[in-house]
């Protein structure tokens, strides 16, 4: 039985509620309503992303926290050396890869937050392995794409980054590259290279009661 162990100081969501004990993947729990934001995004359980226990995130699909699947925790598909982005289900091309490595790593230079890009069709993904294997901690930023709801976009942020950038600039993003239309009109890589390319440039702007207002 496998439990998400993030401390609850150092991982945050992007959604309003937060849970800071382990939940068990084989007996969903009973848990509290989730509130409707602003832009009437609902938070739902991405314990898909992870596995074997509950992460919240935001969706544009409109449902709510989604029944609690079996746990996947599968290193074997992990790469041999370390990457920012781990392609499961072959999204992105070999010079993508790079590219968006390459991006990524400039960020973390240039701000000292860390984005990890996962492209996953569940139940074919890591899950729990990937939090070791990238040492998740409050400046992470974890990015799965994946198509399971509808929307290929979720994001689970670290604290610090929480409190530097605005929770709606995730549904925002989402809703502009994440949907159903634009990934099936130009590509699951068009979405999560476009995604990658709005996420730098927030993460560049400084810090304000304006930063990160717009999706670019």
């Amino acid at each position: 039985m496998a439990f998400l162990q993030f401390p609850p100081s150092c991982f945050r969501t992007t959604s309003v509620p937060t849970f800071s004990m382990p939940i068990r993947a084989s007996s969903p729990p009973s848990l509290p309503t989730t509130h409707t934001l602003n832009t009437d995004f609902r938070v739902k359980s991405l314990n898909w992303v992870f596995s074997g226990a509950l992460a919240l995130t935001l969706s544009v699909t409109g449902v709510g926290l989604a029944d609690a699947k079996v746990g996947v925790n599968k290193p074997e598909l992990l790469p041999r050396e370390f990457t920012a982005v781990i392609d499961v289900a072959g999204f992105l091309s070999d010079g993508q890869e790079k590219r968006l490595a390459q991006e990524i790593s400039d960020i973390e230079k240039d701000t000292g937050f860390k984005l990890r890009v996962l492209a996953q069709n569940y139940p074919d993904t890591p899950g729990l392995a990937i939090k070791d294997f990238w040492q998740v901690d409050d400046r992470t930023i974890v990015f799965v794409a994946d198509p399971t709801f509808g929307n290929i976009l979720n994001f689970n942020v670290g604290a610090t980054v929480d409190l530097d950038i605005p929770r709606s600039f995730w549904s925002r993003l989402a809703g502009k590259y994440g949907n159903m239309f634009y990934w099936k009109e130009k590509g699951e890589d068009a979405s999560i290279e476009a995604a990658v390319m709005a996420i730098s440039k927030c993460l560049r702007e400084p810090v304000g009661p304006n930063n990160c207002s717009e999706v670019k």
